[in-house]
C-alpha cells in the first residue's frame, strides 16, 4: 500500500534539506515516505547537480573579513558566487562566515590543492623518501604510502581540504559543495589572508 505524502511530510523535508516543494514530494514518493531516504535521495541529486555547476563561472561575491582574539589574529577572505542575489542570501553569508572563522582558527596556506607550488610538493616527497628509505619497502609501496602522506599535507594546509572546524566529519570542499547544491550557484575560494598580530 502506498504512504499518503502528506503536506506537513513534505514541509519536513524541506525544512531538513532546503530544496524545493517538488523535488521534496518527488522523492519523499520515491522512498514510499521515508524521511530519511528522501533526504539520502535530494543529497544525491544535489551533489550531482553541485557536480554539474562547478565548472561554471563565480564572478560575484564578497570579500569578508573576521577579527578573531580581540584583534590578535585577521582574516580576509574572497568567497565567489555567480549572482550578487546569491551573495546577499543568508545562506552564502552563513558559509562566508564559516570559511573566515575556519581560516582564523586552522592556520591554512593554500586556498586549494593547485595552490600548492610544486617544489613545495617535491620538497615533501624527497622529505617523505628519505625517512622511508630504511624500511627495505618496495618501491611501488614507497610511492603509495608518500602519496598517502602528500594527502594528509593537504588535510593540514588545503583550506578545501582541511576538516571544518565545526564539523570534522565535513571538509571546507564538501562544505562548499553543499552549499553549490542549495544554493544552485557555482561557489568558489579563490584566496585569503590571514594575519596574525607579531607574523606568523
Amino acid at each position: 500500500m502506498a504512504v499518503e505524502i502528506t503536506a506537513a511530510l513534505v514541509k519536513t523535508l524541506r525544512d531538513q534539506t532546503g530544496a524545493g516543494m517538488m523535488e521534496c514530494k518527488a522523492a519523499l514518493k520515491e522512498a514510499d515516505g521515508d524521511l530519511e531516504a528522501a533526504t539520502t535521495i535530494l543529497r544525491k541529486r544535489g551533489l550531482a547537480q553541485a557536480a554539474k555547476k562547478s565548472g561554471r563561472t563565480a564572478s560575484e561575491g564578497v570579500v569578508s573579513s573576521y577579527i578573531h582574539m580581540g584583534g590578535k589574529i585577521g582574516v580576509l577572505v574572497e568567497v565567489n558566487c555567480e549572482s550578487d542575489f546569491v551573495a546577499r542570501t543568508d545562506d552564502f553569508q552563513a558559509l562566508v562566515k564559516e570559511v573566515a572563522m575556519h581560516i582564523a582558527a586552522a592556520s591554512p596556506l593554500y586556498a586549494r590543492r593547485e595552490d600548492v607550488p610544486g617544489a613545495v610538493l617535491e620538497s615533501e616527497r624527497a622529505i617523505y623518501r628519505a625517512q622511508m628509505e630504511s624500511s627495505g619497502k618496495p618501491a611501488n609501496v614507497l610511492d603509495k604510502i608518500i602519496e598517502g602522506k602528500i594527502n594528509s599535507y593537504y588535510e593540514q594546509f588545503v583550506l578545501l581540504d582541511q576538516p571544518s572546524i565545526r564539523d570534522p566529519k565535513v571538509t571546507i570542499g564538501q562544505a562548499v559543495t553543499a552549499a553549490i547544491a542549495k544554493l544552485g550557484e557555482n561557489v568558489s575560494i579563490p584566496r585569503f589572508a590571514r594575519f596574525k598580530l607579531g607574523g606568523q
